[in-house]
């Protein structure tokens, strides 16, 4: 008797197990059509593959879209002015002394105020930024930075291309997703939709709804509008093309030594062939002539 009892009983759970698993599969499609994004957009960066290499004149335009748009919220605590002249970077000079003695990043570094405290009195004091000076933070610190935003303090742009997966062409989407608010979507102030950000929408949508749209809320607003910077090389200042230059920009800031290690690495590797060639030749040569 006992073990009919237990029999039914296993009969009972093996069909609440089912029920359950049948409910988990129909809710699936959209809990996933509500938890994805829209897919990457291809931003074509000269930079991508292993032979790649950054644009000078895209690096320049970048920092400016960087610097007049986006520096005002977003720091780059890892970044030094000095670097912006070192090989590869987007003012590099071939006839500097030093990266610290580089004209142009000079000039911009003293377009900044550095707080600093004066060595005689000990006060603190605001100073013209020099090339051996980080970037400054645009706040105090994340308290004031989360104060000043809503409640979401902007994140710190100094590996943002290596913090997401995507890299450049996940900034680009990013900064080219915004649009407008799909029909029935329950956004609150402070939010802004984007098609390319992480998020599930389905709790936000009307109850029945179908169709959930891709991507999900972000506390940024849309930085870029057209005409927004004057590029100092003539090309036209669309979303699209300030989206893509501050991509690149930001990707070349989180590896500043993408291109030299990719050089590096090459010349290893011909190294190892040329090598590998050699200690054959030597290897029948010394070996000619005795059986194995």
């Amino acid at each position: 008797m006992t073990l009919k009892t237990n029999i039914r009983a296993m009969k009972k759970s093996l069909v609440l197990i089912a029920a359950a698993a049948g409910l988990v599969l129909a809710a699936s499609p959209a809990m996933a059509a509500g938890g994805e994004s829209r897919p990457l957009r291809d931003g074509g960066f000269s930079f991508e593959g292993p032979f790649g290499s950054f644009d000078r004149n895209q690096l320049q335009r970048g920092y400016k879209v960087y610097r007049e748009s986006c520096a005002s919220c977003h720091g780059m605590e890892l970044m030094y002015f000095r670097t912006l002249a070192e090989p590869g970077g987007p003012f590099y000079d071939s006839h500097q002394a030093s990266p610290a003695e580089n004209r142009f990043v000079k000039a911009l570094a003293a377009e900044v105020q550095i707080a600093d405290i004066d060595t005689e009195t000990g006060e603190p004091i605001m100073r013209d930024g020099t090339p051996a000076d980080r970037f400054p933070n645009p706040y105090p610190n994340a308290t004031a930075a989360a104060a000043a935003n809503g409640g979401a303090a902007p994140p710190d742009l100094s590996v943002m291309a290596k913090a997401r997966s995507g890299g450049a062409d996940y900034i680009y989407s990013l900064l080219t997703g915004y649009e407008a608010i799909p029909a029935g979507l329950q956004i609150r102030p402070g939010q802004y939709y984007n098609a390319y950000m992480a998020g599930d929408l389905t709790p936000f949508m009307p109850e029945g709804t179908d169709h959930v749209p891709p991507g999900g809320f972000i506390a940024m607003p849309n930085p870029l509008t057209d005409g927004q910077v004057t590029y100092d090389d003539g090309t036209v200042a669309s979303v699209d093309q300030m989206s893509r230059d501050v991509a690149a920009y930001i990707a070349w800031a989180s590896d500043p030594k993408q291109v030299q290690r990719k050089q590096t690495g090459l010349g290893v590797l011909i190294f190892l062939f040329i090598f590998a060639g050699i200690t054959y030749l030597s290897y029948r040569r010394i070996w000619k002539g005795v059986a194995h």
